[in-house]
């Protein structure tokens, strides 16, 4: 799957960080192919994995167009992304021919590095410094590379790394989770999707045909959640234009497929030829149960990608003492444990997380 080079974008002392006695420095960890064991057993990855599946069964069976209320501070967040698709307007794409994606993205690039810290630490002040710097790393990395003018899903992983910071953090609780998904998470989607088209991005270590997407992957295990027990859309439809056309607005899976339509020409199971297969699996629940499967192995799972990671405060680089079983896809609507009892360390019960 996608891989690219993450930069830590705030400042060059971002690279390794130590403020006060308690705080972790913030760093990269993954230096070999060993490391990525060390990773794999880490409360980092037991976290992250935990927030995925935890918002991937917050939106079982919620469409996009669902009303949702949101808390202030979601529509903070909002708010800060929404200024971040204005600024692009700010920044017109040169108008000379770009080979490898249009260089006006890195002057968009050294905006988000200019303002964001100085908002998100006005917006967080009562969160600790160092985990305000942590959480500008990731949101800034989240947008793609200013060097290669390219976007994958190493830039969606920091972007997943910050909303789940948020919660770390509680500026975002378990109430918020629905939003985090259909409203945080599907406005990131239209930013990046309008900085792809807009100045030409290249898709960061693309295997082409034979990956799930260029470009994203978390919209296609949260957009599959939002489809199982679905009775009137089967999986085998997603690939039908028609069908695309009228639901890309309420499913997120449905959302991807419509931009794959976009951005690829020629037949859909020549270009996506993944998805194309994926179509074939009988139930939504079996789909969602799959790529996370796949989103480990693919992502989580890939040197590449993890070697850029900074590890810190937020999401430590040191073994999880007791690994937790991420539920299954198979399991969605039954009570089980999440991670968002672990992010909080708050005493909520599993059926008002399963339930809410």
């Amino acid at each position: 799957m996608s891989t690219r080079s993450m930069r830590l974008s705030c400042s060059s002392s971002m690279h390794s960080i130590r403020s006060k006695a308690n705080n972790m420095e913030f760093k990269t960890r993954v230096k070999n192919q060993s490391d990525m064991e060390v990773w794999e057993m880490s409360e980092a990855y037991n976290d992250y994995i935990g927030f995925i599946s935890a918002m991937n069964k917050s939106v079982c069976a919620i469409p996009l167009n669902k009303p949702l209320s949101l808390s202030n501070e979601s529509k903070l967040i909002l708010n800060i992304l929404n200024s971040i698709d204005n600024w692009i307007t700010e920044v017109e794409p040169l108008k000379e021919s770009c080979r490898f994606g249009n260089k006006a993205f890195s002057t968009f690039y050294n905006l988000l590095k200019t303002r964001l810290p100085d908002i998100l630490s006005k917006e967080l002040s009562l969160v600790d410094q160092q985990n305000v710097i942590e959480l500008t790393t990731y949101i800034i990395d989240s947008f793609g590379n200013p060097t290669r003018i390219d976007y994958g899903t190493g830039h969606e992983l920091s972007f997943c790394m910050f909303l789940c910071g948020l919660f770390k953090v509680n500026m975002l609780k378990q109430s918020d989770s629905k939003a985090t998904v259909n409203i945080l998470f599907s406005r990131y989607l239209e930013i990046v999707r309008k900085l792809q088209l807009r100045y030409q991005m290249e898709p960061a270590g693309s295997h082409g045909a034979w990956s799930l997407d260029d470009y994203q992957f978390v919209p296609f295990i949260w957009g599959s959640a939002q489809l199982i027990e679905n009775p009137d859309l089967n999986p085998n439809l997603f690939v039908d234009e028609k069908c695309v056309q009228l639901f890309k607005s309420k499913y997120m899976f449905l959302g991807c497929i419509d931009f794959i339509m976009q951005v690829k020409k020629g037949l859909f199971h020549e270009h996506s030829n993944q998805l194309w297969n994926i179509s074939g699996v009988p139930s939504w629940n079996k789909i969602n149960e799959g790529l996370i499967k796949m989103y480990k192995k693919e992502v989580l799972g890939k040197f590449p990608i993890i070697q850029h990671v900074p590890f810190g405060n937020l999401f430590q680089f040191k073994q999880c003492a007791k690994k937790i079983m991420v539920p299954t896809p198979s399991t969605i609507i039954t009570p089980t444990s999440t991670l968002l009892d672990k992010l909080k360390k708050t005493e909520l019960s599993e059926s008002n997380i399963v339930n809410k």
